[in-house]
C-alpha cells in the first residue's frame, strides 16, 4: 500500500508519505500556503514507485483525505489533480469509515474525529478516549464494542484566547505556554494559566464522567497540534501521538481496500 494521506484541518494540513504500509514522513503546513503544498505533494508522489505493468509509468499509489473544511477539500482536490494528474479520495466518503457510529448525526460528525477515535482503537482493542488539542478540542470515546459514541467539543487555546481579547476593554491576548507557577503575577500570565489549567483540568474531568459511565477507567489518547504542550502535566494519559488522523486515514484506507479483495 502505497499512500499520501492528507490531513486537512482549521488551520493546518498534516500530509503523510506511506510506502509499502510503512509511514516514511508527516509534515505540516499552514492552510494557506497552496504553493509549499503543492511542492510537497509533487515531491511524495515522485517518491513512490512506479506500476511494475504500467505501459504508461503510472505510479503505484493513491492519495486519501480527511477533512473538517469543505472550501480546502476542494482546493486540496484540484492541487492533487493539476499537480499529479490523480483523484483525491475522501474518508467519509469516498473511503468508509472503519468504525461504527452510535449518534444522532453521523453525516455531520467531524472525519477528524472519527478517524482519529478508529485509529486509536485499532490500537487499544477496547474502550478508548480520544482528546485532539487543535483549533477545537474534542475528547471522544469509543466503547467496548468499538463503536464511536460521541464526545464534548470546545474552544482551543487561540481561539479561546482572541475571544478575551475582543470581548473585554484591557484583556491582552496571549500565546498559550506552560506555566511555570499555577498562578500568574501579570494579566497575561493569569490569563496563560487559566487557559492552560482549563484544558487541562477539563480532560480530566471529562474522561472521570466517561469513566463513571462505562465502570473503568479508559485508554486516553491525545493528539493535535497543542497535546505536545499539555501533555506533560496529565499524569492520568496513556498515549501522546502526534498526526494521529494522518495514521487514521492510512488505516481506513487499509481497511477498505482489504474489503474489496
Amino acid at each position: 500500500m502505497n499512500l499520501i494521506a492528507v490531513d486537512i484541518g482549521n488551520t493546518n494540513i498534516n500530509v503523510g508519505l506511506f510506502l509499502k504500509g510503512e509511514q516514511k514522513s508527516i509534515d505540516s503546513l499552514p492552510g494557506a500556503n497552496q504553493k509549499a503544498l503543492s511542492r510537497l505533494i509533487e515531491d511524495l508522489w515522485q517518491r513512490i514507485p512506479v506500476a511494475k505493468r504500467s505501459k504508461e509509468k503510472k505510479r503505484d499509489g493513491v492519495v486519501a483525505a480527511g477533512s473538517v473544511k469543505p472550501a480546502w477539500t476542494k482546493l486540496v482536490r484540484e492541487i492533487v489533480r493539476n499537480t499529479i494528474g490523480e483523484k483525491m479520495l475522501v474518508v467519509g466518503r469516498d473511503i468508509p469509515y472503519p468504525i461504527e457510529l452510535s449518534v444522532k448525526e453521523p453525516d455531520k460528525v467531524g472525519s477528524d474525529r472519527v478517524i482519529a477515535a478508529s485509529a486509536a482503537y485499532a490500537v487499544v482493542e477496547k474502550a478508548v478516549v480520544v482528546a485532539d488539542f487543535g483549533t477545537a478540542v474534542t475528547i471522544d470515546l469509543v466503547d467496548d464494542r468499538g463503536v464511536f459514541v460521541g464526545g464534548v467539543i470546545f474552544p482551543g487555546f487561540e481561539i479561546s484566547a482572541a475571544a478575551l481579547k475582543r470581548n473585554t476593554a484591557q484583556l491582552p491576548e496571549v500565546t498559550v505556554t506552560r506555566p511555570k507557577w499555577p498562578f500568574g503575577q501579570d494579566t497575561a500570565e493569569a490569563i496563560n494559566c487559566g487557559l492552560y489549567y482549563s484544558a487541562v483540568s477539563t480532560l480530566q474531568e471529562v474522561i472521570r464522567r466517561y469513566a463513571e459511565l462505562i465502570g473503568t477507567w479508559p485508554q486516553t489518547v491525545i493528539t493535535g497540534s497543542a497535546a505536545a504542550l499539555i501533555k506533560d502535566d496529565c499524569k492520568f494519559i496513556d498515549s501522546y501521538v502526534p498526526n494521529l488522523v494522518v495514521k487514521g486515514i492510512a488505516l481506513a484506507y487499509k481497511k477498505y481496500i482489504e474489503s474489496k479483495q
